[in-house]
């Protein structure tokens, strides 16, 4: 997973397969990076997903609720039409968080 920061905007480029095992990995460098970098905007771009099970919901909503905690905001970006229905199923839609 590659990350960017520029202008207060924290990316995260993701890519393969997000299930149990590797959103734990996600969320470990993601999560750091949030705390050391404190982006106003976290974007976790799934343009390079191809699968994700209920573990990528989990990950979505708990950075959510961190850049909640930190006054800041989450967008997630580039969603393909295959893991986009995982999240409409989920309810993430509600959030407004969904681009």
């Amino acid at each position: 997973m590659k990350t960017e920061f520029q202008n207060g905007v924290l990316t995260a480029y993701l890519d393969g397969e997000i299930d149990h095992d590797s959103a734990a990995k996600i969320r470990a460098h993601v999560d750091a990076s949030v705390q050391s970098l404190k982006p106003k905007l976290l974007c976790l771009d799934f343009s390079r997903v191809g699968f994700m099970d209920s573990s990528g919901v989990g990950l979505v909503m708990g950075r959510y609720r961190m850049m909640k905690l930190l006054g800041g905001m989450l967008r997630v970006i580039n969603i393909p039409d295959s893991v986009y229905r995982v999240f409409a199923m989920s309810g993430l839609e509600g959030l407004g968080v969904l681009r």
